[in-house]
């Protein structure tokens, strides 16, 4: 795959795997409808499988991306910058709240160094992707050039593929990066014509102070890329990141290899947002796992037509909405496949 290579189509769901779990959904032991969404999940988990009964996941797999953005130096987040750094150490040693979370939901984490603003990566094998270090200041300045966005879209496809040729069976987009949520909320406006005050959340706890520049961070940015807004590739360089491109181009490249996933909060959302449009249909592929308490969150999936499988309140990121929805996910399949039909079960199907 070359930097260049376009996104190959994206394949449908399978519509015979969707019926056949349809009609097995009809025939288990429960009144129809009485698992709720469960049914619905269980079904679109066959349809993407291509089989009925559903396989249980067997190699979920989590990648952290991780990357700093010059748009810090405005004052948008309650944290330094170096914080990113020093969690991408934390999620390598097994010490943050993903690693927990993953591991309760049978589920593996990778962190991928994207755009760190650090010397060196933290290994080889973390920083095999790196773009750059740091992405610009949006306010100000572009995120990228192009040459960097086309080599972060593909290192996200790469990164993709990867998991999937390793056999991962579903795939969770996680993010790190003080003030990434600035710049996943420019794109949401900027994909949806919002205007910023109505988008704008905490982030990771700002105060009035601090809500208000990032307000104004965001209301500068979209006015710098007010001549991009119909090119997905071209709002992420001007006015993303690399770690944003690398989950557009992941997420995009998960649906073409045919592998589910789930979409944790507003920033992996923003990134599936402009892999929607750099992979049409892509969307048929997810779930969103939460809904955080970012307005923008909200905006999103209402735009991608997704709702969340959990409303728990979390803002934290690293993919952790979605991994603690990866239980639920997991009793979808269970229920659909091993539980007994009226007929193996000789129970009537009948209202006495």
């Amino acid at each position: 795959m070359t930097d260049e290579q376009p996104i190959p189509d994206v394949p449908p769901l399978d519509a015979g795997a969707e019926a056949a779990a349809r009609a097995r959904q009809g025939r288990l032991t429960k009144p129809p409808g009485a698992l709720g969404r469960l049914e619905d999940l269980s079904i679109w988990v066959a349809a993407c499988q291509g089989t009925c009964p559903p396989r249980q996941f067997e190699r979920p797999r989590i990648v952290v991306f991780a990357g700093d953005h010059g748009v810090t130096a405005a004052g948008v987040s309650a944290f330094p910058a170096e914080v990113t750094a020093q969690m991408v150490a934390n999620f390598d040693a097994g010490g943050a709240a993903i690693n927990v979370l993953a591991e309760l939901a049978g589920a593996s984490v990778r962190v991928v160094d994207v755009a760190v603003d650090a010397d060196e990566p933290l290994s080889p094998a973390i920083g095999a992707h790196k773009v750059r270090r740091g992405s610009g200041n949006i306010a100000v300045e572009d995120a990228l050039s192009v040459e960097e966005v086309t080599a972060a879209v593909a290192a996200g496809r790469a990164i993709a593929d990867e998991e999937v040729d390793g056999g991962a069976d579903l795939l969770i987009a996680g993010d790190m990066g003080i003030g990434n949520t600035t710049a996943a909320t420019t794109l949401i406006a900027a994909l949806t014509s919002s205007e910023p005050v109505a988008v704008v959340g905490r982030g990771t706890g700002v105060d009035d102070a601090g809500w208000a520049r990032k307000t104004a961070a965001i209301r500068d940015a979209l006015y710098r890329a007010r001549d991009v807004s119909a090119d997905p590739v071209g709002l992420l360089r001007v006015c993303g990141g690399a770690d944003l491109a690398a989950m557009a181009g992941f997420l995009a490249q998960a649906a073409v290899r045919r592998t589910p996933a789930l979409l944790d909060g507003v920033v992996v959302t923003a990134a599936a947002l402009v892999a929607a449009r750099l992979a049409p249909g892509a969307s048929a592929w997810w779930q969103a796992g939460h809904r955080s308490t970012e307005p923008a969150h909200t905006l999103a999936l209402q735009h991608l037509r997704l709702d969340p499988i959990v409303e728990l309140g979390m803002r934290l990121g690293e993919g952790s909405g979605a991994a603690v929805a990866l239980p639920v996910l997991r009793a979808a399949v269970a229920t659909l496949a091993s539980m007994a039909t009226f007929d193996e079960a000789n129970v009537s199907d009948n209202a006495s």
